[in-house]
């Protein structure tokens, strides 16, 4: 190889379009797998649609769009044998694959609008008619190929970590996208997202400088970050030496307890504290419209802290700043973390926290809601039940929208939940129960779509988690100790979902002329129940009457199937809520039983979701 070529290094800025139209990448050895978890693919969506939605208007020509707000993404560091062409990607293969799968799913929604943006290109290239994935990595060919044909790829136990996380980030981003974008602004995005988001490319022409690029970059240096500008300007304002040395000391406390659970945690906390408990604005969604706090806070907390100390917290004097950071900073700190820590394990005290963790909003509203009401006066158990009940008032609306077929990616609810905030904002526990009841039961979405709710490609996620709830809630009114996690995250024997009835349409011609209208009805959620792996796949093709005896083992919600359930435990009758659920016994399962099940189903959510929760008295077991 030419010397001179070998140590040259090229930078460039390139759109994405640029980036993948016709190429093809290796993923080098030490990076292979695809670790995004869901909040990042979430931030990228919302960052992405935000910034697009700054510039949008309906009124406009495409042609417009080369004139809307660019977007950086950061740079990708690649590798290129200069004999054969060949790249390898050194730095941002977790961006590429991230990109990838939002083109895909974009892809995917313009199948059937009459305008289309071409960039299955960006996605792979076909020759022979065989189809050829810019990553090459065979690992993930089946999957992207049924992701980019179907919108859905079913998962196997032979799937690796990247094929994983893969599918469950395709299914983050169809839940995060706005709705308002999926349609006419649709090729409006698309054009935008490809030519408008800027990437800097760095390739290297040995791998020797292409390792030494990507060590450099992820070398952080003494670059301060946001919350260090905030800390120099606080102590700037405490004027006496003592007092400004424990807070200094503080600071450095409290923010290696944020660091133990992720390197960006500090951040992530004074976005939530600062929005929750201070912002009063938020940017109008007509094009053109200034960053107000809600925005500031998220990109540049430390200069928006700056200009807003006096006006909003009241803070001026050297004593002021001294007494906020000595009291409040702290307690912030502890309960943001008591948060995550109940978010993670399930605490009885709080235990909508856990909930939402699996099924709730993007942190950057979630978090903020779940602060706002808690006060320094408030004592523990306080504390709990409000952070439950916002908790469960955030449940109460992802479960809504989502049996709905509604989204609430970030975009979507902002306002919304903005408003929400500022309306429980140190609430006492008494209003904000009246608050999130009312709010609760303004929910526009109803529970009477619920018997039209079927399981599809991209809702499993949702499935699980709707039934993880009802398994648990009905064994909890009869007297047994399950939690959600026994069903939807245990420690051990994971539980699947289970098809009541076996896809076999030759078995059910008799109501059925159509294999559609078989299908489904065999996805209706009053045909579905959770079985522990293996036992799902044992008798999964099984008929009806051949499972039944095998569901009296199961849990409650799959025991009630049997007519030998009732007569064997009379206790579970004489329950009023069990009584008014209106439950009944089905030897044999028809279209009309699942029918049956569907209008269970939703009186079940009815009595689980009921907005009464929110007059319980502090130490009532949630």
């Amino acid at each position: 190889m030419n010397q001179r070529i070998k140590n040259k290094i090229e930078a460039t800025n390139i759109s994405i379009n640029a980036l993948l139209k016709d190429q093809k990448f290796t993923i080098d050895y030490f990076q292979r797998e695809y670790r995004w978890q869901d909040k990042h693919i979430k931030l990228l969506v919302e960052d992405l649609t935000t910034t697009f939605l700054k510039s949008y208007h309906p009124e406009h020509k495409r042609p417009e769009v080369s004139n809307y707000q660019s977007y950086y993404l950061g740079p990708v560091v690649f590798s290129e044998n200069p004999d054969n062409g060949k790249k390898s990607i050194i730095d941002g293969q977790q961006r590429i694959t991230s990109i990838t799968l939002l083109l895909m799913y974009l892809n995917y929604l313009q199948k059937e609008q009459p305008q289309k943006v071409a960039i299955s290109e960006l996605i792979f290239s076909e020759k022979y008619g065989e189809k050829s994935f810019n990553m090459t990595d065979e690992t993930r060919e089946s999957c992207l190929k049924a992701l980019f044909e179907d919108g859905d790829y079913t998962l196997t136990e032979d799937d690796d970590e990247t094929v994983q996380n893969m599918v469950q980030r395709y299914g983050d981003i169809v839940q995060a996208f706005p709705e308002e974008l999926t349609v006419k602004a649709l090729p409006f995005f698309i054009d935008w997202f490809i030519e408008n988001v800027v990437i800097v490319m760095i390739t290297a022409y040995s791998d020797e400088n292409a390792y030494t690029i990507f060590e450099t970059m992820n070398d952080r240096g003494l670059n301060l970050t946001p919350t260090e500008m905030l800390k120099g300007y606080v102590l700037s304002k405490i004027t006496d030496k003592k007092q400004r040395n424990e807070i200094n000391g503080l600071w450095k406390t409290e923010i290696q307890k944020l660091h133990k659970y992720d390197k960006d945690a500090d951040q992530g906390f004074f976005q939530a504290w600062f929005r929750g408990k201070y912002a009063v604005t938020i940017r109008p969604g007509k094009a053109g419209s200034e960053d107000q706090d809600f925005e500031l806070i998220g990109s540049r907390f430390h200069n928006w802290f700056k200009d807003n100390h006096k006006a909003l917290f009241n803070l001026e004097t050297s004593d002021e700043f001294y007494e906020y950071f000595k009291n409040q900073f702290p307690f912030f700190v502890k309960w943001y973390l008591k948060i995550w820590d109940a978010q993670i394990k399930f605490d009885p005290s709080m235990p909508h926290a856990n909930y939402i963790n699996h099924w709730g909003i993007a942190e950057s509203l979630q978090n903020p809601l779940l602060l706002a009401s808690i006060t320094l006066k408030d004592d523990a158990d306080t504390i709990h039940q409000k952070i439950d009940f916002v908790s469960r008032y955030i449940e109460t609306f992802t479960v809504k929208r989502a049996v709905n077929f509604r989204k609430f990616g970030q975009t979507s609810i902002k306002y919304t939940m903005f408003n929400v905030i500022k309306l429980i904002r140190n609430n006492d526990i008494n209003t904000l129960g009246i608050h999130l009841a009312k709010e609760a039961d303004s929910i526009s979405e109803s529970w009477n779509a619920v018997p039209e709710f079927i399981l599809h490609g991209m809702n499993r996620k949702f499935v699980k988690h709707l039934l993880s709830r009802i398994a648990s809630y009905l064994d909890n009114l009869i007297g047994k100790d399950t939690t959600y996690p026994t069903y939807h995250h245990p420690n051990g024997k994971q539980f699947e979902i289970e098809h009541i009835w076996a896809d076999k349409f030759a078995e059910h011609k008799d109501e059925f002329e159509q294999e559609n209208d078989f299908q489904y009805w065999r996805n209706s959620i009053g045909a579905l129940l959770l079985l522990p792996q293996g036992t799902n796949q044992s008798f999964s093709s099984d008929q009806y009457t051949d499972k039944l005896g095998h569901y009296l083992k199961e849990n409650t919600y799959a025991q009630t199937l049997h007519q030998m359930y009732y007569e064997k435990n009379p206790n579970f009758l004489k329950s009023e809520t069990i009584q008014r659920l209106a439950f009944k016994a089905h030897p044999q399962f028809k279209k009309e039983d699942i029918q049956d099940r569907e209008q269970l189903v939703q009186r079940i959510c009815e009595n689980l979701w009921a907005v009464d929760y929110f007059s319980g008295k502090i130490g009532e077991k949630a």
